[in-house]
């Protein structure tokens, strides 16, 4: 058979196919309607309305004539869905089967991150308000995100709750913790200063910890701390004494009264 036979004969199965798809979908939506649509999955957020009024009109149609992508995408879409996949069930039946998004952070102010670092923005996230805050330059979610796990971790250590972790376009790092505590870590070595502060709590005792306000990371030997108003007159050195040292020069910096003095931000 010659390659021109060849071509001719592949048209016109390709064409009979086509005709005979045509004819498969018009009788599918005729006499084989799509009687069952079923989803799968654990929901504690997406709402089964949500999910049926976006399914509806891609459904009223026959068994074959459905379009499985065009379901697949629609639902994918939704800011709950994590992942979807469907098929149909013969011989008038859909399976969905969906997994919802666990939120893990809150990223910036109208969206969230589950743990794998994905971004999603549900229409209201104002009841997410416990989980930690982040915030960093666009587009580099999952690498704040990763970095926030570690500083998570080394103040968990310590007994200490994360609230919010920032990185500014200029990648200087600051957080504050749950108890109201906020420290400033700038760009140079932050998590290495992090750690080295936190080998200092015990040296310095709960008591003073509790009156820090603001913790300023940002020296080469050590740092600066601004306390509450109502906290009391620490005697440093009965603290800081020859065989009880704090590592790195801890430096006490207040705000005067007198003269509106403030630390630097």
């Amino acid at each position: 058979m010659t390659a021109a036979k060849i071509l001719a004969v592949a048209l016109l199965v390709i064409g009979l196919g086509w005709t005979y798809g045509q004819k498969l979908r018009a009788y599918s939506a005729d006499k084989l309607p799509i009687k069952y649509v079923r989803t799968e999955g654990v929901f504690q957020y997406l709402s089964k309305d949500e999910l049926k009024t976006t399914l509806q009109p891609l459904v009223m149609t026959g068994f074959f004539a459905a379009d499985m992508q065009a379901i697949h995408q629609a639902v994918g879409q939704l800011a709950w869905v994590q992942s979807v996949t469907v098929k149909r069930v013969w011989p008038d039946a859909i399976d969905i089967k969906v997994h919802e998004q666990k939120p893990y952070v809150r990223w910036g102010q109208d969206s969230l991150l589950n743990e794998q670092g994905e971004v999603f923005s549900p229409k209201n996230v104002d009841q997410f308000q416990f989980l930690p805050l982040l915030s960093g330059p666009d587009e580099q979610h999952k690498k704040v995100l990763e970095i926030m796990k570690g500083v998570k971790t080394a103040l968990a250590d310590q007994s200490m709750e994360l609230a919010e972790f920032k990185i500014n376009d200029r990648w200087s790092w600051s957080l504050k913790l749950a108890s109201g505590m906020e420290i400033l870590l700038g760009r140079n070595e932050p998590l290495k200063k992090l750690q080295r502060f936190l080998k200092t709590l015990s040296v310095l005792g709960q008591e003073q910890v509790e009156a820090m306000a603001i913790v300023d990371l940002r020296y080469t030997n050590g740092y600066a701390v601004s306390w509450k108003p109502e906290s009391e007159e620490i005697d440093w050195k009965k603290i800081a004494n020859p065989e009880n040292e704090i590592d790195g020069r801890v430096q006490k910096a207040t705000q005067s009264k007198k003269n509106g003095e403030k630390n630097r931000a």
